[in-house]
């Protein structure tokens, strides 16, 4: 995606604390110009009340959804509708839906049949199979994590050890295992193939929540790749390739 793409954000209002907004609406535009931006819950409520002045800041239209049955999620039934009279509207590139909901599972896949990218933000309890069902899963906690660590030094290290996960012999593996996928007949693959594969095999795969920012400090780490920097064909910058040491 780049900032050509449009995009429709929906928000599950029920379902996200609003205090991640600002960096939420961050990251979403690094994927894309965000088009239609709405978000959905019973504004009758009292704890909705914390979104309202952050609804006008980033210009998101509240929509209205009563409760009308004890037990049922009304919210989500209505992003359900609202997300399918936008992709026939053709107006979108693609969707960013914003819950920990497994609800929204169907929704992302239909959304992708349809040609659509579906890049959807969460907490890290949000079930796997709405996870996979998205081109690209953010967990929102580490959206938070960086703007922490940006203000304060201690609360990076505070953060890091309730939050940052850990390279276990899974994720060695798969990086691995990618890298073998896309290597030349000297073992070698572009990292920039590696990580669109990675994304794609895991959706939630982001060197971030390793408290790295790019995938080549996350490799480096590891020392089980070797890296090459080689020159681009113009000489402007420099491309970076991978192996799996043997």
């Amino acid at each position: 995606m780049n900032e050509d793409t449009k995009l429709a954000v929906l928000i599950d209002g029920d379902n996200i604390p609003s205090a991640y907004m600002k960096e939420m609406m961050e990251e979403i535009a690094k994927y894309g110009t965000p088009t239609i931006k709405r978000i959905y819950g019973d504004w009758t409520k009292p704890h909705l009340s914390k979104w309202k002045n952050m609804l006008l800041e980033n210009a998101i239209t509240p929509i209205q959804q009563y409760g009308y049955t004890i037990g049922k999620n009304a919210t989500d039934s209505a992003m359900i509708i609202d997300a399918m009279d936008i992709l026939y509207s053709e107006k979108v590139d693609g969707f960013c839906i914003v819950s920990s909901d497994s609800d929204f599972t169907r929704l992302a896949t239909r959304l992708r049949e349809a040609g659509m990218q579906v890049i959807g933000i969460g907490e890290k309890k949000t079930p796997e199979p709405f996870i996979v069902a998205c081109d690209r899963f953010i967990y929102i906690e580490i959206l938070k994590r960086q703007t922490k660590e940006t203000d304060s030094k201690d609360t990076k290290v505070s953060t890091k050890k309730e939050e940052i996960e850990k390279i276990t012999p899974k994720v060695i593996r798969l990086i691995s295992s990618t890298i073998s996928d896309l290597a030349d007949e000297d073992g070698w693959a572009f990292l920039g193939d590696v990580g669109s594969l990675l994304q794609k095999k895991q959706p939630n795969f982001d060197a971030r929540n390793y408290g790295f920012q790019k995938l080549t400090p996350l490799i480096k780490s590891t020392n089980k790749f070797e890296i090459d920097l080689r020159e681009s064909q113009k000489g402007r910058f420099k491309l970076i390739y991978v192996k799996n040491k043997e």
